[in-house]
């Protein structure tokens, strides 16, 4: 019964975050959207409960997280969100807002790294 993926609980989040995004978000979202990096398709706030992914590759299970200055004092909770998503065999990278203004390109050079290699 219902469709093959089944709306849950974590997609009104998941909307709404798309909705508040960052500017660092839509900056990078801007880069990695319709297959932009390589071809590879990326999911913006991605439900995977408890957690929403800022930006998911369900294909090659690579996790683009970004933090700001806000997330500076979150390291343990940091490490517990991306321990959750390795278990569930994705890899997990994480960047600065800053690094995504101030860096953009170096940013897509590493993330094209890891959408080309393969998964370990």
């Amino acid at each position: 019964m219902g469709s093959a993926r089944r709306k849950s609980r974590y997609t009104p989040i998941a909307r709404k975050l798309r909705r508040n995004q960052t500017d660092a978000e839509v900056l990078l979202w801007s880069q990695l959207r319709n297959g932009r990096l390589a071809g590879t398709k990326f999911r913006h706030q991605f439900p995977m409960p408890p957690y929403v992914a800022d930006f998911c590759n369900e294909k090659g299970h690579l996790i683009i997280e970004l933090d700001g200055s806000q997330n500076m004092d979150s390291v343990e909770s940091d490490n517990e969100r991306a321990a959750f998503f390795e278990r569930r065999g994705y890899r997990v990278i994480r960047f600065w807002n800053n690094d995504v203004f101030e860096n953009l390109d170096g940013v897509l050079e590493t993330l094209l790294e890891y959408v080309t290699s393969p998964s370990p």
